[in-house]
């Protein structure tokens, strides 16, 4: 029996059901994507990054980078006419720039899911997690490069396809594996039979050549999950090769998850019907979830949300980002006078929230107070 077909152990929710190896929780902002990751992997171990638009292979894997590094330095001594010598000869510390391979979030996840796997006992193999929130804030063919093939994991959950190091990377991978603190492996790694008819170019075993760095396989236990706010979906669009390699868990938008409140001119209203109301407008207006808000959108702190938050981050986001391409002709965003309410008119000339507007707008929207039973705005209207 191969030694992974005996090590093997799924990671499993509290349900009993294997996760996937590649998925990406997606959902409008403000769902909870990155809570239940973080609920799913709770005492897992677990690498988190971020892509962003500057973010490429070597800020995702790992490159060598200047470093302020303290090195031993020759004394050569000075030698005057007389035969006399200045100084003694030996060394002394000096600080001085060098390049060093800096590690990164994929080869810290990659690297710490081997050692598990080396390390396995009879309780089986502990899973290694490596989180990439707002994936598709980042151009993903850039930032995975050639480990774009790794993706592909064969039914034994090992990657299908093995790629070669490139040199730095190699000797990163074998140098971390013979002595970094963290990734030092006490047994070597046995991998043998996880890729079929597998023959090595450098007359090695896979194990041999993975441990050495010279070649690169996903084991199955590194986990590679992702969030994906689908609003910002326009920024880096994921191709069709890319996202079939990834499994997709939608995270609903659910209003009802705490009691909170916005707290505005001395009263409360209800967070939770204020998002049902403005999604409900939203969605009619834009005919998109994209654009909806979930219930996390916005912090409250001791559940309540105060008009000074809630007009720097919702209503910000509401006349910005939402319906300034559609028009603001709804009557929710009328004033009390009948004029049109825009964003500006929500602060007074100090800079102080003007929470008077504020309150007018949760009003004409229809959102109820706290404790109070809600009355949709369109059979008020009526």
């Amino acid at each position: 029996m191969s030694f992974w077909k005996h090590n093997e152990k799924a990671f499993c929710d509290n349900t009993n059901n294997r996760q996937p190896l590649q998925q990406i929780f997606y959902g409008a902002p403000g769902t909870g994507k990155s809570h239940e990751i973080k609920k799913l992997t709770k005492g897992e171990s677990v690498i988190r990054t971020t892509f962003h638009p500057d973010s490429d292979y070597s800020t995702f894997v790992g490159c060598y980078k200047p470093t302020m590094d303290e090195v031993d330095t020759q004394v050569v001594p000075v030698v005057v006419k007389s035969g006399i010598s200045l100084q003694e000869p030996g060394t002394y510390k000096e600080k001085r720039i060098t390049y060093k391979f800096v590690m990164q979030a994929f080869l810290k996840a990659y690297l710490g899911a081997w050692k598990k796997w080396a390390d396995a006992g009879d309780d089986g193999v502990a899973p290694q997690f490596l989180v990439i929130e707002e994936i598709n804030r980042g151009n993903c063919a850039q930032i995975f490069g050639d480990l774009f093939q790794l993706l592909d994991r064969s039914d034994n959950n090992f990657s299908e396809y093995p790629i070669e190091a490139d040199t730095d990377l190699q000797q990163e991978i074998e140098r971390a594996f013979m002595e970094h603190k963290d990734y030092k492996l006490t047994k070597a790694i046995n991998a043998e039979g996880a890729v079929k008819d597998y023959i090595s170019n450098y007359d090695s075993t896979l194990s041999e050549d993975i441990q050495s760095g010279r070649i690169l396989l996903l084991p199955p236990n590194l986990y590679i999950w992702a969030t994906m706010n689908t609003s910002d979906q326009s920024l880096f669009p994921i191709d069709s090769a890319f996202k079939r390699r990834w499994e997709w868990k939608y995270i609903p938008i659910d209003t009802r998850k705490e009691n909170w409140t916005i707290k505005v001119d001395g009263d409360d209203y209800d967070w939770s019907d204020f998002l049902e109301k403005i999604n409900k407008k939203i969605d009619s207006t834009t005919h998109s979830e994209d654009k909806m808000l979930g219930f996390y959108f916005c912090k409250a702190e001791n559940n309540t949300i105060n008009a000074e938050r809630f007009v720097n981050k919702v209503a910000f986001y509401l006349w910005n980002d939402v319906f300034k391409d559609y028009g603001f002709d709804d009557a929710i965003f009328n004033d009390e006078n009948g004029e049109k309410l825009s964003f500006r008119k929500f602060y007074k000339n100090d800079g102080t929230v003007e929470e008077a507007k504020v309150k007018t707008f949760l009003d004409k929207l229809g959102v109820t107070h706290q404790g109070e039973t809600s009355v949709d705005i369109e059979e008020e209207l009526q």
